[in-house]
């Protein structure tokens, strides 16, 4: 018993050593390797501060007194005015959902029309062969390049023969005529990236291109579809000028219209109320971004993809 007690703590010390010996011990990464991580995340911390920073100031400012906001720029206000939000909503000649429910429905009509004709466009382009096509798909690439201001006054012409100004048919009709080149190009780098070898198939199943496009091609480019809503969803929720141009009255303004009228020229602007309801038009945003992130980075990375 005395002998296989004391060889017990021998055997230990024996594989100790021979762990601390063994060729392969445990490695630790350099000094240098985190100092340089450290200083990377410490320049990307204070980045991003430096972007978050006119939003959280914008916040702060929304609850401070108007006569104190540029006096006391700083993030934590002195005194809290709750008032701000129940004084901008009523600030205006209509509640601010009024202005709300108006975005709402251009929002609701150029997603729906972008996903429609940019998957149908893209569709055309990725898999039909017709005649002329690449010409066309260049002049649609060329397309990209032009500004909205070169664009606006035919098309304010045109809206205006047609009876259509102060209302919401020129910002939503053309989001169904494919005049977004920038989602056809991101669906049609997306319907390319998948195997032609599923139309094949579908083909010798006797499916003609309107099934092979929506029970094929359409489930299998959700990531790309989820991109196309989220960035017109953003882009159209902020869209200022033209809806300064084809909205002329009061009762057809959207929330960037809106939120313009608070500042006066005279310089009895309400900022704080402004401010407040800034605030509130970012809610809708930040909602759709937090929830469709992760569909967004997907569909981004997998069109790059060849």
């Amino acid at each position: 018993m005395t002998e296989r007690a004391t060889a017990t703590p021998r055997r230990r010390e024996s594989l100790s050593e021979v762990a601390a010996s063994s060729p392969h011990p445990e490695r630790r990464a350099p000094r240098g390797v985190w100092a340089r991580s450290a200083l990377k995340h410490a320049v990307l911390i204070v980045a991003g501060v430096g972007m978050l920073y006119p939003l959280l100031w914008m916040l702060s400012s929304s609850f401070k007194p108007n006569d104190v906001i540029f006096r006391e720029p700083g993030l934590i206000p002195s005194a809290i005015d709750l008032s701000n939000y129940p004084d901008g909503w009523t600030a205006l000649l209509h509640p601010f959902s009024h202005y709300l429910l108006n975005s709402t429905i251009i929002v609701a009509g150029a997603v729906v029309g972008n996903l429609i004709s940019a998957s149908l466009a893209a569709y055309a382009f990725a898999r039909l062969n017709f005649r002329g096509r690449g010409l066309w798909f260049a002049i649609m690439l060329i397309s990209i390049m032009l500004p909205i201001h070169v664009i606006i006054v035919p098309q304010y012409v045109l809206f205006s023969e047609l009876g259509w100004i102060n209302t919401f048919l020129p910002l939503v009709v053309p989001k169904f005529l494919a005049t977004d080149a920038f989602f056809v190009f991101l669906m049609v780098q997306f319907f390319r990236g998948i195997p032609k070898e599923l139309d094949e198939a579908a083909r010798l199943d006797g499916a003609g291109h309107g099934r092979i496009f929506f029970q094929i091609m359409l489930p299998l480019s959700l990531p790309a579809l989820a991109t196309t809503a989220i960035f017109t969803f953003i882009w159209s929720w902020n869209d200022f000028f033209s809806q300064l141009i084809f909205l002329t009255s009061p009762e057809m303004y959207t929330v960037p219209i809106a939120l313009s009228t608070f500042v006066d020229s005279t310089g009895q602007s309400s900022w704080a109320a402004l401010f407040a309801m800034s605030i509130v038009s970012l809610i809708p945003v930040f909602f759709v971004f937090l929830f469709g992130q992760k569909y967004l980075v997907k569909g981004i990375a997998t069109t790059g993809i060849k």
